[in-house]
């Protein structure tokens, strides 16, 4: 990493914090008289756009979205794999409102958790993995009646570039349950923003929107075949933008 690289990555941190703490400060004064999508757009719309400019001037990193067409209007389940902080940035300004699954303790930090705390967030305890499954299923159906926007990453954390984790169900269910389809988005923005480190790299970030996939019946059968098929098209589309080797010619053609 050059020394200029450096001190770009070392200002966009001190800004992105900065701005970080003045908003959520602001926030917390403003945006509890607002209403809870003007809330939204107050406390989470306008400052991802602004981290994203940031991420743009000092890191030279950019994006490209394919497949915006394949959005339907009726907000439902985002299923994106998981790679970066980038992509929390971008999707919580692209899908609005829409609310995501956070550790519990993020809440308690001030000012940044007060102003989390007032978007609708599924903050569970990671410790007690049946209750937080529980707890998604219960309060994602919720917020879906109230025509909002709930992201899962399956993978269930960061995954460094150039591999992919297992997809839970939990992103499925909810949809199956709630007789609502899964929104499959994969990118690569681990490639520019890696999973380790504070090192990044100019480039542009490849988002690709896949078509909204129904479930084929109702029940837990149901439930695995959505999620494998919305993991196989996860992986598939990362092997298409190169983020994933391509499949072996002998593995393409074995029979399961």
């Amino acid at each position: 990493m050059s020394i200029l690289q450096a001190i770009r990555i070392f200002l966009f941190y001190l800004l992105l914090g900065t701005s970080s703490l003045l908003w959520c400060t602001l926030s917390f004064f403003i945006a509890p008289f607002l209403s809870f999508r003007a809330r939204y757009r107050f406390i989470n719309v306008y400052w991802c756009r602004f981290a994203l400019l940031l991420v743009r001037v000092f890191l030279g990193i950019r994006f490209k979205v394919t497949g915006a067409e394949n959005i339907p209007e009726q907000p439902c389940v985002i299923l994106s794999n998981h790679q970066s902080t980038w992509e929390t940035f971008f999707l919580s300004a692209y899908f609005q409102p829409l609310s995501q699954v956070l550790k519990r303790e993020l809440l308690y930090v001030p000012f940044f958790g007060w102003a989390m705390a007032m978007l609708k967030p599924i903050a569970i305890d990671r410790d007690n993995p049946k209750a937080a499954l529980k707890q998604v299923a219960s309060e994602g159906d919720k917020l879906l009646k109230q025509n909002i926007w709930v992201l899962i990453f399956p993978e269930g954390t960061r995954v460094p570039f150039g591999t992919i984790g297992k997809f839970s169900r939990g992103g499925t269910a909810l949809a199956v349950n709630a007789g609502l389809p899964v929104l499959p988005i994969a990118h690569n923005a681990g490639k520019y923003w890696p999973k380790e480190g504070w090192g990044k790299l100019p480039g542009t970030i490849e988002v690709v929107i896949g078509a909204p996939m129904w479930a084929e019946g109702t029940g837990p059968r149901a439930i695995a075949e959505l999620n494998d098929r919305a993991a196989a098209w996860n992986e598939q589309t990362q092997r298409d933008m190169g983020s994933l080797p391509p499949v072996a010619q002998n593995e393409a053609h074995s029979v399961p």
